[in-house]
């Protein structure tokens, strides 16, 4: 520390990277072991803010990253910065846990001749977000293709796409 001007400000807001945490980024239900990140303040929340900003943690403070149904929500030309600091924030080696409706998917079931037209409205749902508040809107579609680009743009170097992660009770196991 000798080596810093004390007249340095210190930003106490920051996680230091000695302290390694597992982030649910949009989580709903505290979990052991777990820390939440969320737009909305609510009593399980311990960090409050929009992933789109992640200087409120340190680089490398994180060892998992668990973020299901969160990047449909940004911006096409937020995606690419948004990853950057999450792997930013990643330990090497860490873990991002990446869970997105599948647009191609959905798609192909919205014309699918053998759904009601009940079952097509729920996927129409699917495609544009539930739109229960300002957050809940769905601003791209994005297919596995599309996410392991964007991943490997960004430096993501090992990219597994799995069924679930069964880990937590939410859309991810849809």
């Amino acid at each position: 520390c000798k080596a810093f001007d004390p007249a340095l400000p210190l930003d106490e807001d920051v996680v230091p990277p000695e302290q390694p945490i597992r982030l649910h980024i949009g989580g709903k239900k505290a979990k052991e072991g777990w820390k939440i990140f969320d737009i909305e303040s609510r009593d399980e929340v311990d960090f409050v803010g929009d992933v789109r900003d992640m200087s409120a943690f340190a680089e490398a403070s994180c060892a998992e990253v668990y973020a299901s149904h969160v990047l449909e929500h940004l911006p096409p030309q937020d995606i690419l910065p948004t990853l950057n600091g999450l792997h930013r924030i990643l330990r090497p080696g860490g873990t991002l846990y990446l869970s997105v409706p599948d647009f191609e998917l959905l798609s192909w079931l919205f014309v699918s001749p053998q759904l009601s037209k009940p079952e097509k409205f729920h996927v129409m749902q699917m495609v544009f977000g539930g739109q229960e508040n300002e957050h809940d809107l769905h601003r791209i579609g994005l297919t596995f293709d599309f996410l392991l680009d964007y991943l490997r743009d960004v430096g993501f170097a090992s990219v597994e796409h799995v069924e679930s992660f069964d880990m937590f009770p939410d859309v991810s196991n849809k």
